[in-house]
This record gives structure tokens, sequence and C-alpha cells, in this order.
């Protein structure tokens, strides 16, 4: 028997296990069972909570499909919020908390108004897992940027020109992507505020996404003066809710947002 717990970010949503005791180990099949929306508990994702020797505790995260992720923004809050938690004596009192994830050490601070910031570093535009520069596919312009995992991120006129089921995993598994890719949708509003749509890599469509977030933001600094300049943040509107980006002194990306306890059980 095997404890679980449901939490989400945006409705970016995670089958949470406790294993820093190290006993629970796995398979990659029956972590896609756990995650199917029908005959499962459903989720975008599952994460093992595991002991760290380079932070207070690692994430280990899973798509949907079972395979093993190095980044999850929605997923590094979640984290944050169950090892507190999970952990109430370690936890307690903390004002802020580094989790090891595959993709290195995440900074998470807590806000007073229950919503969690992390320090998500900075984008990387000239990686293994995608061409440099603009590329078009199926007719749609992208640039690509790295947080962790890659991602491929378009500006648009208008979401009612993209039928995201069906040209999502077309980009996805686009052959100038070795290891796949997130797909990205952005429509302006304002200088401060978008709309966004995601199709995940090894999970579809979701209604939010944290490093997807990220690299929204990192593709507008980057072909756009605001908000490219200052460190105001601005906000990204998904299909589940807002999330809130900003960047530092330094130039890393700042993702803030909520994570919430949604319920628990046993498997």
């Amino acid at each position: 028997m095997i404890n679980f717990y449901k939490y989400e970010g945006c409705g970016n949503d995670f089958i949470m296990i406790n294993n820093l005791n190290g006993d629970i180990s796995l398979e990659s099949d029956y972590i896609k069972s756990l995650c199917n929306r029908h005959f499962g508990i459903g989720a975008d994702g599952l994460i093992l909570l595991e002991k760290s020797t380079k932070a207070l505790c690692f994430m280990n995260y899973y798509n949907s499909d079972g395979t093993q992720a190095e980044m999850c923004g929605n997923g590094v809050r979640c984290t944050a919020k169950f090892y507190l938690e999970a952990s109430p004596k370690q936890g307690l009192g903390l004002a802020e908390i580094d989790i090891e994830t595959r993709s290195g050490i995440k900074n998470i601070k807590i806000n007073q108004d229950e919503t969690y910031s992390v320090n998500m570093g900075l984008p990387v535009f000239n990686h293994n897992d995608f061409p440099l520069g603009k590329i078009k596919i199926e007719g749609i312009d992208l640039e690509c940027v790295s947080m962790g995992n890659p991602h491929a991120v378009s500006i648009i006129d208008d979401f009612n020109n993209i039928d995201l089921k069906t040209i999502g995993p077309k980009i996805e598994n686009n052959e100038n992507f070795p290891n796949k890719i997130n797909v990205e949708f952005v429509e302006k509003i304002n200088d401060k505020n978008y709309k966004v749509k995601v199709w995940e890599r090894g999970c579809g469509e979701t209604l939010a996404c944290g490093t997807g977030a990220c690299a929204v933001y990192a593709i507008l600094q980057k072909t756009s003066p605001e908000p490219g300049s200052g460190e105001a943040e601005i906000t990204l509107d998904f299909p589940g809710g807002k999330l809130y980006l900003s960047k530092d002194h330094e130039g890393n990306i700042i993702l803030r947002g909520p994570a919430t306890f949604s319920f628990k059980g046993e498997i």
C-alpha cells in the first residue's frame, strides 16, 4: 500500500509520493497507468519526494507517459509545499527551500500571499535539443529556448487560428528536436499581460506549464523591448490560471505562482 497526495499549480496536476526513506520504486508503465485519467488517479505527472545530499530534497519527476523529465516549474512549487507538509518539523518556519532537480538546484521562496517564487535560472538559447535561431514548422514561426527542458515558442495574433491538438504533436515530434520538445503559443494582450496555451512533451495539452511560462518570458525579452527592460513582473494567463514572471538583477528568471493540495488516498 502506498499513500499518495494530489497537488496542482494552475491546473497542472501531480501525483506526489513521499519516498524520503527510499523504499518505493515505480516502473514506467505503472507510472503511466497511475496518471491515466480514466483508469488511474489521473495527473499530468508523478513526483517522488526523495532525499538529496545537495539540498533539502530531490524532485524525482515523471511525465504522464512514464518518461523522466529534467524540470517542471509548477511541479517544483508543489514539491516545496509537499515537503513542508510532509516534513513539518524540518520545514517549520522556513521562508525558502532548496530542491534538487535533474536540471540543478532550485531555490523556492514562500511568499506571504501563499504563492511560491522559484529562481529558474538563466535561459539557454544554444542547445543540442533544438536548432539555433528562428525556425518554421508547419508554417509556424518558432523560437527555441531551454529552461532545463526544451521549448519552442510562437507569438501569434489569435488563438482561434491554432488547432493545438493537431499542431502540438507535429511540432513536439518534429525531426528538428532529437529529444522532442514542449510547445507554447502566446497571444499579447498588452506589454504586461499575455495569454498562453501549451502542449507538453510527454503529456499533451495541459492547463499550465511552469518552465513553459519561463520560456515564453525569455522569448518575449529576446524579441521585444517590453518586458525586456527592467525587472517588473508580467502576467501569463494560462487556461488553468495565472503565473507571474520577472527576473533578478543577474537575469535569472523568477517564476511565481500557487501550489495547492487537492486530495490524498492509497494505492
